[in-house]
């Protein structure tokens, strides 16, 4: 019953949010502005333009009437603020920290933004949220996951994904879980990571958890995102014949060092990626079949068991704005952040900075209430998401399986991963 509810939901939603939103009369509350920092030009463009289509879906749902399982959708914008609707303006990052820091002065000085969200890269995410700490504006991160951000002391800063602390653990995890099931024993790990605050936090924490549970680190590896060649790099990995390499890295360079591990016959039993690039649309679609048997970390499936109903229902939404794209793990936590400041401006009820933050602090939503496989949201003194957790997917037949938890687990893992094809 709930299901078929849900369909006639869709049906109807599918031409309510393909329209614009008209005011229903002069007595309309005003639109309460939240800025958006996202990199909607440079290396991480299509990214970006896959966040800002999730975000607009949400602030969509969020105005308009039909009702999902989900905080604040269908409620005819914000009950509490006169049903004021919410209204996403967007500042380009470019994926530079010092026009990231520009955007968001902008979209608080000029637009007059009452919160913003962003930004994707955490180099980026750390200087637009010191921005708004300045100004003392609420600051939602959805989506980056340097263990850092949430150190630094900042009042006005809340991150709803799991930081990398977190899915480095979940990796380590699922090796104890494989030597315990499988009878396979990873011993040396290489790990390769941009030099920015994403693949630092990332190399550091991986590091740092490979010396608590007993694994060898035979080659770490630093380089530049925005390089253009990695033949060096790779050649120090093949030397170092690890068992799994660990990758922190976007697109462009993803894509850059599976090309060198082919070219120069990288053989690990494993690569495991702190998402990021590899769960980006386009890297199955330019991979193709080297892209089989990658594992990466993940926050969100389309296929996971014990999943909110909505989650196929809101993925069509999402399908039919990106060109038949589906949600990834970066779609559906910029989808999930907007809902969250929706939800606490509502329960504000009040546009004021102070009062959104007190209500940020007491968030508490149920898992079952989001996309994500998490337990909740709800935000510690630093700011960080207590509630949220990894899952590990692998791509098998070009899709992405979840293979980790196993009792969540659509597929077994398949290790080691394939031979690459000359």
């Amino acid at each position: 019953m709930l299901a078929r509810r849900l369909a006639l939901a869709l049906a109807t939603a599918l031409t309510l949010t393909a329209l614009p939103l008209a005011p229903t009369g002069a007595a309309d509350p005003p639109d309460i502005v939240i800025g958006s920092v996202l990199p909607l030009t440079g290396a991480s463009a299509q990214t970006g333009a896959a966040l800002r289509t999730a975000q607009l879906l949400a602030q969509d749902l969020v105005n308009g009437h039909v009702s999902y399982p989900l905080p604040m959708v269908g409620k005819s914008g914000l009950p509490h603020l006169g049903h004021a609707r919410i209204k996403l303006v967007f500042a380009d990052s470019q994926g530079k920290p010092d026009q990231a820091r520009a955007a968001a002065e902008q979209l608080i000085t000029q637009e007059h933004a009452v919160a913003l969200i962003g930004c994707y890269t955490s180099s980026t995410t750390a200087t637009a949220s010191q921005v708004a700490e300045r100004y003392g504006i609420p600051f939602l991160n959805p989506d980056s996951s340097a263990p850092s951000l949430t150190t630094r002391g900042l009042k006005w800063f809340f991150r709803t994904t799991p930081s990398d602390a977190t899915f480095a653990d979940n990796f380590f995890q699922f090796f104890g879980d494989l030597k315990r099931t499988k009878k396979i024993d990873v011993k040396k790990i290489a790990i390769v990571g941009e030099d920015g605050l994403f693949g630092a936090g990332a190399g550091d924490a991986e590091e740092q958890l490979a010396k608590k549970y007993g694994y060898t680190i035979v080659s770490r590896i630093a380089y530049t995102a925005t390089t253009t060649e990695v033949n060096a790099e790779v050649q120090k990995v093949k030397a170092a014949a690890p068992d799994v390499i660990m990758m922190a890295s976007y697109l462009p360079d993803a894509l850059l060092f599976m090309r060198g591990f082919k070219d120069q016959s990288v053989q690990p039993q494993a690569i495991m990626a702190q998402d990021a690039g590899f769960i980006d649309p386009n890297f199955v679609r330019t991979e193709g079949k080297d892209a089989e048997g990658i594992f990466t970390r993940e926050v969100f499936s389309l296929d996971i068991k014990h999943r909110n109903h909505a989650v196929p229902l809101i993925n069509q939404l999402f399908e039919l704005r990106f060109s038949g794209k589906p949600l990834d793990g970066n779609t559906a936590r910029d989808f999930m952040g907007v809902l969250v400041l929706a939800d606490a401006l509502d329960r504000a009820g009040s546009t004021k900075p102070d009062a959104i933050r007190t209500a940020l602090q007491k968030t508490n939503i149920p898992g079952n209430l989001t996309l994500m496989p998490w337990k909740n949201i709800q935000f510690d003194a630093s700011g960080q998401n207590q509630g949220g957790s990894g899952i590990i997917e692998q791509i098998q037949d070009g899709k992405y399986e979840t293979v980790w938890p196993f009792d969540v687990a659509v597929s077994a893992p398949i290790w080691p991963m394939p031979a690459w094809k000359h």
